[in-house]
């Protein structure tokens, strides 16, 4: 069944997770997962610390070429009748300081204790959410079934 833009975004930011989308001047489509909070209208990630292979990565260079992203969560699980997806699109940009990204910085940290301690040093990526789109199984259990996200 198809979801609603509220259960969309209560989904989303239940999610610990999810896979950010991106493509460059080439077209070739580039998927990582990230963390991320909501803020607002805004779903915001930032490149932290974790070791990368390198420090020019392709997400911050396609968002340059090409500011349209998608953000996708879902939930696996075995019993089918749990399954759900949410996909938030929009329009991203990079922030490297003032207000904002300290904004985003703390809405990260408030959510996940791994940050508090060392916050994200690279660039944030924010994006504006245009358009939610979801979808979970319509089986029995969806009208008895209560929702979390894992």
């Amino acid at each position: 069944m198809r979801l609603d833009d509220a259960t969309c975004r209560e989904r989303l930011a239940g999610a610990r997770h999810a896979y950010l989308a991106t493509t460059g001047a080439d077209a070739q489509p580039h998927v990582v997962p990230v963390t991320f909070a909501l803020v607002g209208d805004d779903l915001v990630t930032a490149v932290d610390q974790k070791p990368k292979s390198t420090h020019r990565l392709r997400r911050l260079a396609n968002i340059t070429d090409n500011p349209r992203v998608a953000v996708l969560a879902d939930r696996y699980d075995d019993d089918w009748t749990r399954l759900w997806w949410v996909r938030a699109d929009g329009l991203a940009r990079i922030e490297h300081d003032g207000p904002a990204f300290d904004t985003a910085l703390a809405a990260l940290a408030d959510r996940y204790p791994q940050y508090r301690a060392d916050p994200p040093r690279g660039p944030v990526i924010r994006m504006r959410v245009e358009r939610w789109t979801g979808w979970a199984y319509t089986g029995a259990a969806m009208g008895t079934e209560t929702w979390s996200p894992r």
